[in-house]
């Protein structure tokens, strides 16, 4: 840029050099703007399609002349790239060109002319009517939409995709695909060979476990030894009933009571099956057997003397 023939006092000068700088310092995906070297107060600039239109993906080059009064007075915009809207070299009819001074408000700029350019493609009819304005079919607008990414400006001598690369989103998107079967090479080859799995215990073939000789100690059903039962006779102890005896007791110090002791058991013999008494149990048996011995007594001296008596009538 010719700064050193510039007057930098000079209104216009000041408010095109800030919004170069503002364009620079926050540039947008959708277009790109600069003043030309030689002359500030023209700008090339490229715009993409509206997206959802025909004029999707393509990408359109023109000028954008600032008058000396400007912000004062509107920009002229005259389109370069072949596209079916616009006609090429000529100064466009819309309302914030030179064609419309009377709605140019000075708050307006040079990103407010390319937003709204951007905005009058996807216009038809009546509305699209104008100086500059033509109407191709879609079809065609498509076709001159795709050859519009390669169209060189004869001025920037930069191709519309080189000032306005697409974003990287796309660029990604379209890099995934490519890339990814290489990268699965790349991880398959550093990794490496894959290692073998563990084997588990229960896993382990039967060649694998240790040889067990069976023919010295055979462990079958059959021969496993069995506790043989016994033939001699067997003790058996029962509880027999509490039993009193007026011999031996437990004097209760709550209830001042006699409590019985409990009687020694007694052992059964295995072969008959009847419990053996114990020595206790015996004795109070005796005890109990004498009083049928004095009643058989006494019955008999009874009988007798009843016999004598008899005998003695008799005679």
């Amino acid at each position: 840029m010719a700064s050193s023939t510039l007057n930098k006092n000079n209104s216009a000068v000041k408010r095109i050099m800030q919004e170069a700088r503002e364009l620079a310092n926050d540039p947008s995906t959708d277009y790109s703007a600069a003043p030309l070297e030689d002359d500030i107060f023209e700008w090339h600039c490229t715009l993409r399609g509206p997206a959802g239109t025909e004029f999707e993906g393509g990408l359109y080059h023109f000028r954008i002349l600032l008058p000396a009064e400007y912000p004062f007075r509107p920009p002229s915009l005259m389109m370069l790239t072949p596209n079916g809207r616009f006609e090429l070299n000529t100064k466009i009819c819309i309302s914030f060109t030179s064609y419309h001074e009377e709605l140019w408000q000075p708050a307006w700029g040079v990103r407010t002319a390319i937003i709204g350019l951007q905005g009058f493609f996807p216009l038809k009819g009546q509305a699209a009517v104008g100086v500059g304005s033509i109407e191709y079919p879609s079809s065609e607008r498509k076709r001159l939409a795709n050859l519009s990414r390669e169209w060189v400006c004869p001025h920037c001598q930069q191709s519309n995709l080189e000032l306005l690369p697409d974003p990287l989103s796309h660029v990604s998107a379209e890099a995934t695909g490519s890339n990814s079967g290489v990268e699965q090479t790349t991880a398959s080859e550093t990794q490496g060979p894959a290692e073998p799995p563990h084997e588990s215990p229960s896993t382990l073939a039967a060649d694998q476990l240790p040889a067990v000789d069976v023919s010295k100690d055979p462990v079958t059903p059959s021969s496993a030894t069995v506790p043989e039962p016994p033939t001699g006779p067997v003790a058996v102890r029962t509880i027999e009933p509490l039993l009193p005896t007026p011999s031996t007791s437990i004097v209760d110090p709550i209830t001042a009571r006699a409590a019985p002791l409990i009687p020694r058991a007694a052992t059964v013999d295995s072969h008959s099956g009847a419990a053996e008494p114990s020595g206790r149990t015996r004795a109070m048996r005796r005890s109990s057997q004498k009083p049928p011995l004095l009643l058989d007594t006494a019955i008999c001296i009874l009988l007798v003397l009843l016999f004598a008596i008899i005998c003695r009538r008799m005679v």
